[in-house]
């Protein structure tokens, strides 16, 4: 799939305007015009009670089924806690060459750690987090380079140590994905 655009879709994080601060961004990195929409979907049934999280995997099964679309990039934005069986949380997640990911804001706020809140660090961990996850869905696995946005982030303080930018290696892999599509 050789996309035409990357939709953002906020759900339930009205009114913020941090996905609109990150378009340019997103468009600087995939060379691809970002447009942003709200969304509303009830995730009730993708809660976990006894890990008071939200399943990551089901949710971003549910994204693709009722928001993916061809030559479409999506990337389903919440703010609730997200799981996946193997590990405690996560950031987000994405279909690896797939149409459709996941992000959400609830573990990125300095708040959540007890710390002074910090809306510049806030929306650099997300604008990281946004670029990490559509990097998987233009088959992009995780970077070796430490600067690099798409190395692994298992805490927020490993989204804060790298860029916000595909290193060459990993630009030069999303430009043959794209024009072997």
């Amino acid at each position: 799939m050789n996309p035409d655009r990357i939709v953002l879709i906020s759900f339930g994080y009205s009114g913020n305007v941090l996905p609109e601060v990150i378009v340019n961004d997103i468009e600087q990195e995939y060379s691809i015009p970002v447009y942003i929409k709200e969304g509303y979907m009830d995730i009730s049934e993708y809660y976990d009670g006894r890990r008071r999280q939200y399943n990551g995997n089901e949710l971003l099964r549910k994204i693709d089924e009722n928001y993916g679309a061809d030559n479409v990039k999506t990337l389903a934005i919440f703010n609730v806690d997200l799981f996946i069986p193997i590990l405690t949380y996560i950031f987000g997640q994405a279909f690896l060459n797939g149409r459709t990911g996941i992000a959400s804001i609830h573990r990125l706020s300095n708040e959540r750690y007890g710390m002074p809140k910090d809306d510049k660090l806030l929306t650099d961990r997300f604008r990281k987090e946004v670029i990490h996850e559509l990097g998987h869905t233009f088959g992009l696995i995780h970077c070796i380079n430490t600067a690099c946005v798409m190395h692994s982030s298992t805490y927020v303080e490993d989204i804060d140590m790298k860029g916000h930018h595909l290193c060459a290696k990993c630009k030069a892999e999303v430009d043959r994905n794209r024009n072997a599509q």
